[in-house]
């Protein structure tokens, strides 16, 4: 376990940089989007708004992600498949929640850094010298807004450590400065606390004439608890709970801070034009406070980035996303970086912002997918309270009753918002179809993998070298393999090597990889099956050790050769003669859909799609840093529904009577 992982203060100051960015910013936007919607600023609407804020941070984020979900953690890390990896023995549909939970939280995440920096960059509109060159929807907005996501993408390839190293104490200033701001409002208008009282939600939610649809609004004060999970594996556990405290204890003071400044003004068309979050900024404060607020933004950023990566990785192991490349920036399991996604968000934010230009439009259009990304926790979160927490029934069923009551609301009020995010939707169906066809693909694929007993191979391969009628296709034959019992091997690899043109070859050797979790193990084991024909090398390799498996292997036959283990001198004469090292040959097989399938349009579609993602996939050969000098490639036809049935009648020949 990195020590990030434990409680600690660094611990916690690191926490706050990489975790609470996106949720820490929401009093930016939030009450400003919920009094424009209620169309009034008076006690009604100001008490009410701020009880349901509470309420929700009380209940979504405080009780369902952080007192439970939090539990659901796979040896540190979290997120929606660290959570199915838990429950999927429990029922073999769990993949669909996993799948369209994971899909929609990195689709709506796209809108999180253009909607917090905007926000942020307009707040310079209240400074009187720039107010009438910073408007929002500006081309001077959009350019800083732009350059500065950029610029945020840039730096993840060092890692959400240096990230979070500089981040924490930035995010520190911001949380002291949002409770501060409110206290100091606050101190003038106590009877604000009243807000605390359920019954002005209630009555905000039923009197008002858009009251049920107000929770739309209500919902961007949580829209970074499902990335706060996402991020476990980050920062682990206590620390998030702990520095949740004061987080919370912030929020809630500049929520009530913004809403005693509001009643102070007693003008209920104070909505119109005014941020409260800005307003009850000293006006000689207003430009520190923005600088700090775009700070702020940008690490709210990152929670959502780096919980991509988290969620993508877990994918690409769990065989939900087809391989890409990974990389590890530092030597802490949690700190991932992947080029791809990195990119692809990139572009899909600047999109976003060119799209929507005003941090009100994004507004109106964010929220929708998180809600149903946090349905699809709950559903799993139901089987890890039953059957790995064993919570009794009657308690279970009452926190999924309250659960499921407070998100499917969210998710009706957020639905309107399905217009005016069309523009997400073809990013979203390409997330979950890429997805479900690998998930079900790979399923297929797993049905046709079996292994034999290695033992009674060994004879037949004795006897095929020995064998010298048949050509010889290399001294050294190297083929991977998935088996991880030594005893085992795949049926296709002895098929490889004896059915087609067989392969006659003085050694085979067969090699396994094996990952670790601790980050530099670089680790091997040789065993000689049958003595200088068939041996097998085990690779123990850390997660962070790219498994370059030309100079891996390499190595072993070098310290072999100098162990008196291994004669790698040519075994043909007129090279033995003169010394000459033997030759290598890596054998990598690969399936392609045979057109011998005669199956239902549904599994041909699957396949066919499968297929087609594969070719934007990594090979295995760059996947395993092979010389593409010393490696064969041999297509492997994947025969899942032979064609059972010819109506082919044989004739005489034509010219016989």
């Amino acid at each position: 376990m990195s020590h990030l992982r434990k409680l600690s203060a660094g611990g916690v100051l690191v926490t706050l940089g990489i975790i609470f960015g996106d949720i820490g910013t929401s009093p930016l936007y939030t009450l400003q989007t919920i009094l424009k919607e209620g169309g009034r600023a008076d006690e009604f609407m100001v008490l009410g708004a701020i009880s349901c804020v509470f309420w929700t941070l009380t209940l979504q984020t405080t009780f369902k992600y952080i007192f439970i979900t939090l539990q659901a953690d796979n040896r540190g890390e979290g997120g929606i498949f660290s959570l199915f990896a838990l429950v999927k023995r429990y029922g073999k549909w769990l993949a669909i929640p996993a799948i369209i939970g994971a899909g929609t939280l990195l689709a709506d995440g796209i809108i999180t850094p253009p909607i917090s920096v905007t926000s942020a960059i307009e707040g310079l509109g209240l400074v009187p010298a720039l107010s009438h060159v910073i408007i929002p929807g500006s081309t001077i907005i959009l350019v800083i807004v732009i350059i500065i996501i950029i610029l945020l993408f840039f730096f993840q390839q060092f890692g959400t450590n240096v990230v979070g190293a500089a981040f924490g104490p930035i995010m520190l200033v911001w949380f002291l400065m949002l409770g501060g701001l409110g206290a100091a409002q606050i101190v003038q208008y106590p009877t604000i606390f009243k807000a605390f009282n359920p019954v002005y939600a209630y009555h905000l939610l039923v009197e008002h004439p858009k009251g049920f649809w107000l929770l739309g609004a209500v919902f961007l004060c949580t829209t970074g608890a499902e990335a706060l999970y996402s991020d476990l594996g980050h920062c682990g556990r206590k620390n998030i709970q702990v520095s949740w405290i004061f987080v919370k204890t912030t929020l809630l003071l500049n929520y009530l801070g913004q809403g005693a400044w509001v009643l102070r003004q007693a003008n209920p068309d104070i909505v119109n034009g005014v941020n409260p979050f800005f307003a009850i900024v000293p006006h000689g404060f207003i430009i520190p406070a923005v600088i700090v607020a775009t700070m702020a933004t940008i690490i709210a950023s990152q929670a959502l980035i780096s919980g991509s990566f988290t969620l993508i990785s877990e994918a690409i192991s769990m065989n939900f996303w087809p391989r890409i490349t990974v990389k590890y920036p530092s030597n802490i399991r949690g700190q991932i970086y992947i080029p791809s996604i990195n990119w692809l968000l990139c572009i899909g934010c600047i999109l976003v912002s060119l799209y929507f230009k005003t941090s009100e439009a994004m507004t109106a259009a964010y929220g929708f997918s998180i809600t149903i990304a946090m349905l699809m926790t709950t559903i799993l979160m139901y089987y890890f309270m039953r059957y790995k927490m064993h919570w009794p029934v009657w308690l279970v069923t009452i926190i999924l009753c309250m659960f499921l009551s407070v998100e499917l609301s969210f998710f009706v009020a957020n639905a309107i918002k399905i217009m005016k995010r069309l523009f997400f939707v073809g990013f979203e169906v390409g997330l979950i179809f890429t997805m479900y066809i690998w998930f079900r693909a790979r399923k297929i694929n797993n049905r046709f993998l079996s292994f034999v007993d290695l033992a009674d191979q060994l004879p037949v391969l004795t006897a095929l070298s020995g064998d010298t009628t048949i050509s010889k296709f290399s001294t050294h034959l190297i083929y991977l393999t998935k088996a991880n019992n030594s005893k085992q091997i795949e049926q296709k690899i002895i098929y490889s090597i004896l059915s087609r043109k067989p392969k006659r070859a003085d050694v085979y050797w067969f090699l396994h990889i094996e990952r670790t979790d601790e980050p530099f193990t670089m680790e091997y084991s040789v065993e000689e099956l049958k003595e200088d024909k068939v041996i097998r090398v085990e690779f123990r390799l850390g997660f962070r050790i790219q498994p370059r498996i030309n100079v891996l292997f390499r190595k072993v036959v070098q310290e072999m050769v100098a162990n008196k283990q291994l004669d790698i001198t040519s075994r043909y004469p007129s090279l033995k003669q003169y010394h000459m090292a033997a030759d290598f040959q890596f054998v990598l097989m690969e399936k392609f859909l045979s057109y011998e399938n005669e199956f239902s349009a549904k599994e041909g579609f699957i396949l066919n799609s499968y297929f087609a993602i594969k070719r934007l996939a990594q090979s295995d050969a760059k996947a395993f840093g092979l010389d593409t000098s010393e490696t064969r490639v041999e297509k492997i036809p994947l025969v899942v529904s032979p064609v059972s049935y010819f109506n082919l009648k044989k004739i005489a020949p034509s010219g016989h009577a």
